[in-house]
């Protein structure tokens, strides 16, 4: 359903997801928040690109403080330093700029907060809620017990002063990695293993991107995110669904920490979409493999491939609302996203003319020395887009399928002795034949022109049974580049865990043309601007390798809408 079709019920309808049910009880007379503005957080791991699912978690966090007049803090969970990297946070800001998005002053980083999460796990040792383990991850596994038995620990008993000893050690860099851990003393028997004496710190000696090698002990995320979330009065937390289990543990930190405030961790399901991965283990995987071009390549899911590709901030927000908010989780159709993007061009996009497999048309009773110009809208919904003028010749350029020598059933495209057919804006013209090289291609189309259908329509206003083309001015057309993406991966779960993604990657899923034609004006525009191919499908000039020397156009999606409303 479209923006502007949607009634304030439908509206409302869609806005009050279960989020927002619990965040009105909330701030209501009698609820845990009442009287406080509503707070939340986005907080991304900087070891990869954000793609498609990482943004219905932010348009969730951002869209919900909007719509509640409230605050949303741009936190880096920079927790575990072997894989973050200055470049990840710099390209998370634009990602979220680019999509409308501000946080104003209120940017965080986890390691801001390192001494306080030191400060608290020492607070828990001392009131004897965490103890220093020296059980390494294999021997935790075969002691961590099942449904009908405890876990086990022979160092849970550890008096606090020893723990605490050896807790500053493991800061002063004695030990090695794997050492030794912080363990959080809650219940062996729990039912939900999270709670059954949790990790809440480990060693590692690698460098931090900020915090250079001040620390070689780092908290794990169910203990750090907690303590970010209180420190930051955070009202409302909200993340995805597999974070269920681990609220009794967040519950348990708040609760048992010396902390300003008490978030409520509320879950919500994950984006799936088919014929994509959103691991970014599995996205690096491609990138350094040399499986696509970059994060940025257009075939990936990230944000910046699909701004590459030509996805505006406005189709991918859309699609955000329009899939909703649940707690079942849902693979979405891809389909459905190029859907929101084609909503959007349709109404923004610039019509132009374009061939992508040019072959050149001769008009052989057009002066040969003439040339003349049309005026055609830019979109036919915008009218403020204003025009442009097209020029019109002896020679212009058509695409291939659009002639057969010897047509199929129905062709009514050109083909000798068929029938008119409109040239697009221009002049109805007639194929008379063709020319062919040696090996049978053809190299040139002949046709003849009315003179008296100028625009595209005969005077006398006879009816024309030939299709419309499309076609460029071969004495003004530039050369260009155009790639053609499909699906990164055949399979539509390639994610499975019964399948190595990398046994599912698409060999289709770029074709690169080269020497196709376009309007000459084309050579001022600026990356990432947005076109309709008239006939062809929307392409935008590609942000990191056109040049106006060098035109290269990605298409951002056909014209042809394939999902089932």
């Amino acid at each position: 359903m479209a923006e502007e079709n949607k009634t304030p019920a439908v509206e409302e309808a869609e806005s009050k997801n279960f989020i927002h049910q619990f965040i009105e009880e909330d701030i209501a007379e009698g609820g845990q928040f009442q009287g406080m503005t509503v707070h939340t957080r986005f907080p991304p791991e900087p070891n990869g690109y954000l793609h498609i699912g990482h943004c219905k978690a932010l348009c969730i966090d951002f869209g919900t403080a909007e719509k509640y007049g409230g605050l949303c803090n741009l936190r880096m969970d920079d927790t575990n330093p072997s894989k973050e990297d200055v470049e990840y946070v710099e390209a998370i800001k634009e990602d979220i700029h680019w999509l409308g998005f501000d946080w104003g002053d209120r940017f965080y980083y986890a390691s801001d907060y390192f001494e306080q999460m030191y400060q608290c796990a020492v607070d828990l040792i001392k009131k004897g809620l965490a103890y220093v383990c020296e059980l390494d991850p294999e021997q935790m596994r075969e002691m961590r017990g099942d449904v009908n038995t405890p876990a086990q620990c022979p160092y849970r008993d550890r008096p606090a002063e020893e723990s605490l000893d050896l807790f500053r050690r493991m800061r002063d860099g004695e030990f090695p990695d794997g050492a030794m851990t912080l363990r959080a003393k809650i219940d062996p028997s729990s039912g939900n293993f999270n709670m059954r004496d949790p990790v809440i710190y480990r060693i590692n000696h690698a460098h931090h991107h900020r915090q250079g090698d001040k620390w070689c002990i780092y908290p794990m995320y169910d203990f750090a995110h907690p303590i970010e979330d209180a420190l930051e009065h955070i009202t409302h937390s909200l993340c995805s669904l597999e974070f269920e289990a681990h609220r009794p543990l967040y519950n348990w930190v708040v609760e048992h920490c010396d902390l300003p405030s008490k978030p409520r961790q509320i879950e919500f399901a994950r984006l799936g979409i088919d014929h994509t991965v959103m691991s970014k283990r599995k996205l690096r995987a491609l990138v350094e493999e040399g499986r696509v071009s970059g994060w940025d390549d257009p075939r990936m899911p990230t944000l910046c491939g699909l701004r590459r590709r030509g996805y505006t901030p406005r189709s991918i927000r859309n699609f955000c609302e329009r899939i909703g908010v649940a707690k079942a989780a849902s693979t979405v159709e891809y389909a459905f996203l190029e859907h929101c993007l084609r909503e959007d061009l349709n109404e923004t996009a610039r019509r132009t003319m374009a061939v992508l497999r040019p072959v050149r048309l001769s008009i052989t009773n057009y002066p040969d020395d003439k040339s003349e110009t049309f005026t055609v809208e830019n979109n036919p919904n915008r009218p403020e887009d204003g025009s442009r003028e097209i020029t019109f010749s002896r020679h212009i350029w058509v695409e291939a399928d659009d002639f057969l020598e010897e047509p199929v059933p129905k062709y009514k495209r050109l083909y000798p002795g068929g029938p008119e057919c409109r040239l697009k804006g221009a002049y109805l013209i007639r194929c008379t034949g063709c020319e062919k090289d040696e090996n049978g291609s053809v190299t040139e189309i002949f046709a003849t022109y009315d003179p008296d259908s100028r625009g595209g329509d005969p005077a006398d206003g006879r009816k024309v049974k030939g299709a419309t083309i499309h076609w460029v001015d071969a004495a003004t057309a530039l050369d260009a580049e155009v790639r053609l993406y499909d699906n990164l991966f055949t399979d539509p779960n390639p994610d499975a865990a019964d399948k190595n993604f990398l046994d599912c990657l698409n060999p289709d899923s770029l074709e690169v043309l080269t020497g196709c034609k376009v309007e000459p004006d084309l050579a001022g525009a600026a990356a990432p601007a947005n076109f309709q191919f008239m006939r062809l499908g929307y392409f935008c000039l590609d942000s990191r390798d056109s040049r106006p020397d060098h035109l290269v156009f990605n298409r951002s999606v056909s014209l042809k809408d394939s999902f089932k409303k």
